[in-house]
């Protein structure tokens, strides 16, 4: 029997303006979780989605089992036993769990008619096995994240899938739910399936991985076993250069008062609780705030009330001393906010627009960019969003002509804090700024926030990195069942105490 499972040899994938795989060689064994490391835009999404069948390779020759194969579409990615869970789940919203798993796929008779009992069973059966617990009745739309992900597992089980592709699969989970799928990936391992498991998150890559190949826009740099190298080394590895994993910033004194959040509450669109209730703070200038806590504590809906997604049911939000409570988001906007959103395909970006239009979404009637005429000034918007791509390297085949959508998620991210932090505002809202980024971009973010803050601007950081919550702001204040239940200066405290607030087991009154 032939030592590899998978054998990716001297692969090239060409996109316009791109070489996105230039001559990779990946090599899968047996039984191993084998990583794949590499900054946004390496190339890894695109080499996987190569074995999957959803692209086709310049050049190239892919072996199963030491046979060569040609695998023209996922089906018959399928047909060979191989499974991938992609960084953006492909869920239909409104089926419920059984029918997810078994779509294309069904049970049935020579009639044509569906046995979903004996489905049910096999999967119940995958679900105990690898401790995968879902409620198959549920409907897609009304589970967390995490059961959503869980879901996709089992729909590569269902199809007795050996080889499973996991596409940047903790990006969208919390702590606890990051633990469990650690484990789940054990389980699989255990039982002799053989796992491609792409991330950039260096911590998760030593902790669960037997080896790990670096990706470097677009070309192989080598392939390491995790037990005999240490998170430097790979970081160094990735990104060509060492990585500072510390964020530098000197003592500031505060200034005035720019966000004053007086007693809010916003409504819960799960339960008749308010998702956030009596909720009051201020942000100064010159300083970053951090709103801290485990996912689903009422983050998600503080902000959408304070950036004008939701509507208040009482409080008041007041932004340099003017009380913009009832006003729309383009007043907002001009009254001197910035907004980098959690969900950035539903609120940061207009993903069939090209980069440039999305660059300027906020500006784009202001007099440098529109003439009085209501036309667009297309080179202006075109020059400035290539100086802005430059300046915070986002890496696009085709610069500011790039569609969104085509981009990989780490950049799409990296357009919309760009586009953020260069406007002339003087409060930036950030939602899990560095959420999806590699070692590099997250340092180059971080050094932003400071330089922010140094310019005097307010910062409001929600985040549910605890080394992020630790090292970037000012003051932590920590949000529990849509309660503020502390407040921290992270020089003093620990993250096991911080941990304790964010779980609930301790509380204070927090004056405002």
């Amino acid at each position: 029997m032939a030592e590899y499972a998978i054998e990716m040899l001297n692969i090239t994938k060409v996109f316009p303006g791109i070489i996105a795989n230039d001559d990779i060689t990946l090599t899968l064994k047996r039984g191993e979780i084998h990583a794949l490391l590499g900054e946004n835009g390496a190339g890894k999404s695109t080499l996987m989605s190569v074995l999957f069948g959803l692209y086709q390779p310049e050049k190239g020759v892919i072996k199963k089992d030491g046979v060569e194969v040609k695998i023209n579409d996922p089906n018959d990615a399928n047909d060979l036993g191989i499974g991938m869970v992609h960084q953006h789940f492909k869920l239909v919203e409104c089926f419920t769990v059984l029918d997810n798993i078994i779509m294309g796929a069904e049970p049935a008779d020579k009639m044509g008619f569906l046995h979903k009992a004996e489905a049910r069973k096999k999967i119940t059966e995958l679900s105990e096995r690898y401790g995968l617990g879902v409620d198959l009745d549920a409907k897609i739309e009304d589970i967390t994240v995490g059961m959503q992900q869980r879901t996709e597992i089992l729909k590569m089980l269902y199809r007795d899938n050996e080889i499973l592709i996991f596409d940047e699969p903790t990006a969208v989970l919390t702590p606890q739910e990051i633990d469990e799928l650690m484990q789940i990936m054990k389980n699989l391992s255990a039982e002799g399936k053989s796992i491609l498991f792409i991330s950039h998150k260096l911590n998760e890559i030593m902790a669960v991985s037997d080896r790990c190949t670096v990706l470097r826009k677009g070309k192989y740099i080598g392939t390491v076993n995790t037990s005999e190298t240490t998170v430097e080394k790979l970081s160094a590895m990735m990104v060509g250069r060492d990585v500072n994993f510390h964020v530098e910033k000197d003592d500031k004194e505060a200034g005035d008062v720019v966000l004053d959040v007086e007693g809010i509450s916003v409504a819960s669109k799960t339960s008749k609780k308010m998702a956030v209730n009596d909720v009051s703070f201020k942000v100064h200038a010159g300083e970053i705030v951090c709103i801290a806590g485990i996912d689903g504590n009422g983050q998600t809906e503080l902000v959408y009330g304070i950036t004008g997604l939701e509507p208040l049911k009482h409080g008041k939000v007041i932004l340099n001393g003017e009380d913009i409570t009832k006003a729309p988001i383009r007043k907002r906007s001009a009254a001197g906010m910035a907004h980098i959103p959690e969900d950035r395909h539903k609120h940061g970006l207009v993903l069939d627009y090209p980069l440039d239009y999305n660059m300027v979404l906020q500006r784009y009637f202001e007099p440098e960019f529109t003439n009085k005429a209501g036309f667009l000034k297309k080179k202006n918007i075109r020059s400035y969003a290539e100086g802005l791509i430059e300046k915070f390297d986002v890496r696009s085949g085709q610069g500011g002509a790039t569609i969104a959508r085509s981009m990989s998620g780490g950049n799409q991210q990296k357009a919309i804090a760009a586009r953020e932090m260069d406007r002339d505002t003087n409060l930036l809202v950030a939602v899990q700024p560095t959420r999806g980024l590699d070692v590099g971009a997250i340092e180059f973010i971080h050094k932003n926030l400071i330089a922010q803050r140094d310019e005097g601007k307010a910062v409001l950081l929600v985040s549910l990195e605890l080394d992020e919550v630790m090292d970037v702001p000012d003051r932590i204040l920590v949000m529990y069942e849509g309660e503020i239940v502390g407040e921290f200066d992270p020089k003093k405290v620990t993250q096991e105490e911080l941990g304790l607030y964010m779980s609930g087991a301790k509380r204070d009154e927090v004056k405002s």
